[in-house]
């Protein structure tokens, strides 16, 4: 599947497509989402539960969700984003990570 095609298929099932709201939603979607990916794992490290890669996998397409009904409120296409982060990527890591301009990064980065 497209990056694109699925930002519009996501759009189906947003309850509303003012971009101030799917931006909002966007937001505190991703904050939640993200939680319940850090809970998950934590209990797996510390709790002895079992990974479950599935379920985990399952979250990460409801971040996905949320990222697209964020870019499209921002008005970009989930590629452009894609692509935004790699160029940004490109631009600080040329030859692949490195430690060293890791800690030495630009104040604006």
């Amino acid at each position: 599947m497209r990056a694109n095609d699925y930002q519009k298929a996501a759009l189906r099932t947003a309850s509303t497509l003012e971009p101030k709201d799917l931006v909002l939603n966007g937001a505190l979607g991703l904050a939640g989402e993200s939680g319940e990916v850090a809970d998950h794992i934590k209990k797996h490290l510390f709790q002895g539960h079992e990974l479950k890669k599935e379920h985990l996998a399952k979250e990460l397409g409801d971040i996905c969700w949320y990222i697209a009904i964020m870019a499209e409120g921002l008005g970009y296409t989930i590629e452009e984003v894609m692509q935004m982060n790699v160029d940004k990527l490109m631009k600080r890591y040329p030859n692949g990570f490195e430690a060293e301009r890791s800690l030495h990064r630009e104040e604006n980065e």
